[in-house]
């Protein structure tokens, strides 16, 4: 947010604290980091394994999706030649133990190529946004003899979108998208939207980005929730 001011209404654990915080945390630091390594090379098991069974994500190309369904569209995408890395950032992780509850930060950078109908040029848009997974802890010990292994799973995924931009591949050519093309989108996914429409995706306006002090306030509201062991309220 290009704001001053604080988004959040209360500190939760987030840095040192108790061994086991700490442990916690750098766990779900690794299970965000899942998103570009394993999405990105079609580890379909290894990423399938980041969320828990009824998970859902929200991306601007799918909209809302199941993680299995996620899954499924992603396959379709890259079959027609859909070509989106990730460049993870830095993550830090929100812990309340007690509620069982964490929220993952991760900055990323989403990068898609494009080919240009008619010219064949090749560009790719740049988006800067940060992934927020809404975790839980499951698999917690209650039968005699069980070693008590408890494991961390992503039960949302939803980003906010902070500014994009076109890279010519080339260093030289790249389209140019009219201000009314450009208008149809939040100004935080603007080029990534109106370059991924033209392949035919239905693009989800109703995402967080960081211009939008209404849907950048609402995700963290959702935060907040969500790590006092409340329900998210991220359908919206």
């Amino acid at each position: 947010m290009s704001s001053p001011q604080e988004p959040h209404s209360r500190q939760f654990s987030h840095v040192n604290g108790t061994v086991q915080d700490i442990i916690d945390r750098v766990a779900m630091a690794e299970l965000c980091k899942g998103w570009p390594v394993y999405r990105d090379a079609s580890e379909w098991m290894n990423f399938r394994s980041l969320f828990t069974d009824d998970a859902q994500v929200w991306t601007t190309w799918s909209g809302v999706q199941t993680i299995d369904g996620f899954i499924e569209v992603s396959k379709a995408g890259k079959a027609t030649g859909a070509f989106i890395q990730h460049r993870e950032c830095g993550t830090l992780v929100e812990l309340n133990s007690d509620a069982g509850r964490a929220v993952g930060k991760m900055k990323a950078t989403i990068t898609q190529r494009f080919v240009e109908p008619g010219t064949g040029i090749e560009y790719d848009v740049d988006c800067d946004c940060r992934f927020l997974f809404f975790c839980e802890r499951q698999g917690v010990a209650s039968v005699p003899g069980d070693d008590g292994t408890l494991s961390w799973k992503a039960r949302y995924v939803k980003l906010v979108y902070e500014k994009d931009k076109v890279v010519p591949a080339d260093g030289l050519r790249a389209p140019t998208f009219s201000p009314e093309d450009l208008s149809k989108f939040p100004e935080g996914y603007r080029y990534l939207g109106a370059a991924q429409q033209l392949l035919g995706y239905q693009i989800d306006l109703k995402l967080a980005t960081a211009k939008d002090e209404t849907t950048w306030k609402q995700m963290y509201v959702s935060m907040e929730k969500w790590l006092s062991g409340k329900d998210a309220d991220l359908f919206w």
